[in-house]
């Protein structure tokens, strides 16, 4: 799969450092946390769909990390950037041993086939 990003050759030098920071903190924070457990759901307050996530993942028993970040009046701008890091439109975004499952619906086809449960097991 190829990505469509704006390569470092079309960004000019002076403003290279301001992208490059932009919001890393929020980027980072997220970096950590997936690196440090199996499954990450990250969503924003009033959002019906991380609470879909958590609901879900706790009646089959899944720990699980939640980080929420503002909600559809504010944070929206920290929100971005992790769009522009990961390329997923919407929140939640759920990630499974590091790696980007989507959100609630994927989520839920994941568990109803056993890929989750395969995932973690590393079976996959």
């Amino acid at each position: 799969m190829s990505r469509s990003i704006l390569d470092e050759a079309h960004i000019h030098p002076a403003i290279r450092e301001t992208i490059a920071n932009n919001h890393a903190d929020i980027v980072r924070e997220v970096q950590a946390a997936i690196a440090a457990n199996d499954i990450v759901v990250v969503g924003m307050a009033h959002n019906p769909f991380p609470k879909k996530v958590r609901k879900i993942l706790n009646q089959w028993g899944f720990s699980f990390n939640y980080l929420e970040y503002g909600n559809y009046l504010r944070g929206w701008r920290r929100r971005n950037a992790l769009k522009m890091w990961t390329g997923w439109p919407t929140f939640p975004m759920v990630f499974v041993k590091g790696v980007l499952v989507g959100g609630a619906s994927d989520l839920r086809k994941l568990i109803d086939n056993g890929e989750l449960a395969r995932l973690l097991s590393g079976k996959a």
